[in-house]
């Protein structure tokens, strides 16, 4: 029994990687015309500290070739590093007012007050894009149903192992993920790589401020802006994020803070994550089944199924394929390591994540 079990665990996620690495290979990025409509946008950049590359990312953002746009960020505090690289690229707002443990969302309601544009494009301080990005995804808003749009993302490792991984995760992992589940059905959330939502879209869902107590404010944008009609679209552009993970334990809080967001917003989903897993549902049939001819032949075909997925997402240095276990493995340990608790630690803070997706802040029970 237990090996049929693992048989079909191994089977459905082969199914799973096979389908992910074809839309990870068809994903393409459409040229966006020139011309046309152009709303008015404000950029909206939470600032929260020196992330690495910073001075390169922020400028990419106001070196668009878009004809009406600002920039605006905002730091919760006045000693931030971050302040200083910001301040000649657009408007700093500085300790805005706090309205809930979220500090991203905090700046990003007091950045609203200040805005001007019609569209608001948000996106976090790691982020890089090129200059045709405002065109990218203010193109979708032509259409009136349309309320937000969002972007997948790469990542571009920092040299090192920890670094590495964590950029494997994205190209491999996330963003197949999230190119198979937008097969099967509606955009009903946004990711925090860009959140651009058109003012009208956030006012009827009570703005920034109403998702002040969430974790996943990117989830939760994109969820309520369903729930009153709007539609959300994918953007066809992917802006690229650094990855900078200075150790395994940052790497592992960081996937661990990633992995308890989705189980609380997507139980079932996540639950389920398991089938997409080749590497747990491959070793226990290679031992339950003994090491049998069969059983090496169906693992050689699933390994062989994780490398056209690495090679789809184009992304990795050629000896990054030596870490693919590796990688693999902390998957595994991670979502393991998910079920066992709903504290996240974010930035320097520390949080227990209640069952709505809430934040409660030190660790206190909700």
């Amino acid at each position: 029994m237990l090996r049929g079990i693992s048989l079909a665990g191994l089977v459905a996620s082969m199914a799973y990687t096979a389908f992910a690495a074809w839309k990870v290979w068809r994903r393409t990025i459409a040229e966006i015309p020139a011309g046309g409509p152009a709303p008015r946008v404000t950029v909206a950049k939470p600032l929260h500290g020196l992330e690495p590359e910073i001075e390169e990312n922020l400028r990419s953002f106001a070196e668009q070739d878009y004809p009406d746009y600002e920039l605006i960020f905002a730091a919760s505090d006045a000693s931030d590093p971050a302040v200083a690289v910001a301040r000649p690229l657009g408007e700093v707002i500085v300790a805005p007012p706090w309205i809930g443990p979220n500090e991203k969302v905090n700046s990003l309601a007091a950045i609203a007050g200040k805005a001007k544009g019609d569209v608001l494009v948000v996106s976090d301080s790691d982020m890089r894009v090129g200059p045709e990005y405002l065109r990218a995804v203010t193109f979708p808003f032509q259409d009136a149903r349309v309320g937000a749009v969002t972007c997948l993302y790469t990542g571009r490792p920092l040299p090192g192992v920890p670094s590495l991984l964590g950029a494997m995760h994205i190209n491999e992992e996330f963003r197949a993920s999230v190119l198979v589940a937008l097969a099967m059905q509606p955009l009903d959330f946004c990711l925090g790589a860009t959140m651009a939502v058109r003012r009208e879209a956030l006012e009827s869902i009570g703005g920034f401020a109403a998702l002040s107590g969430f974790l996943a404010d990117d989830y939760m944008l994109g969820h309520r802006l369903r729930q009153q009609g709007w539609d959300i679209r994918l953007a066809a552009y992917d802006v690229e994020t650094i990855v900078s993970e200075r150790s395994m334990r940052d790497l592992f809080l960081h996937e661990i803070r990633w992995a308890r967001t989705i189980r609380t917003v997507r139980p079932i989903g996540w639950a389920g994550s398991i089938l997409t897993m080749l590497l747990p549902w491959t070793m226990a049939f290679l031992l339950l089944s003994r090491f049998s001819r069969t059983a090496i032949w169906i693992s050689a075909g699933a390994a062989a199924l994780r490398l056209l997925l690495h090679a789809a997402s184009g992304k990795q240095r050629l000896t990054s394929v030596l870490w693919i276990p590796v990688r693999d493995l902390l998957t595994f340990v991670v979502y393991c390591c998910s079920h066992l608790g709903r504290n996240v630690q974010w930035k320097q803070a520390r949080f227990n994540v209640s069952t709505d997706g809430q934040l409660h802040p030190d660790g206190a029970r909700p």
